[in-house]
């Protein structure tokens, strides 16, 4: 696994507007930190385009990414899971996407 790959995720038990069942989700842990443990940090994706708010990326589907169609990457929904709840690897967006993740990453944390 590693820093910017979509992998098909469990999202179980989930509770009021967290996501759920089985669906894509960006790695943005970065690579060092995914050496040191099991539990890894994703943004999930939609392929709902109506739910898309102001900071929410749009990763149009590719031949490396390999999504079944144009998706939003929730950004706010930034959640992490352990190992075992990632099914395969789908693909992985390119390094433009990684870079507007980064830059929403400084302003959710005030970084």
């Amino acid at each position: 696994m590693k820093q910017g790959e979509i992998w098909l995720v469990k999202f179980l038990n989930s509770v009021g507007h967290e996501y759920k069942k089985e669906r894509p989700a960006l790695i943005i842990e970065t690579d060092s930190q995914i050496k040191q443990s099991s539990v890894f940090t994703i943004i999930p994706l939609t392929s709902n385009s109506n739910n898309k708010i102001r900071d929410d990326i749009l990763v149009a589907r590719d031949g490396q990414n390999r999504l079944f169609c144009d998706s939003i990457l929730k950004v706010y929904h930034i959640q992490s899971f352990d190992e075992s709840r990632f099914i395969k690897r789908i693909g992985a967006v390119k390094k433009n996407i990684t870079e507007q993740v980064k830059d929403y990453l400084r302003i959710h944390f005030d970084l």
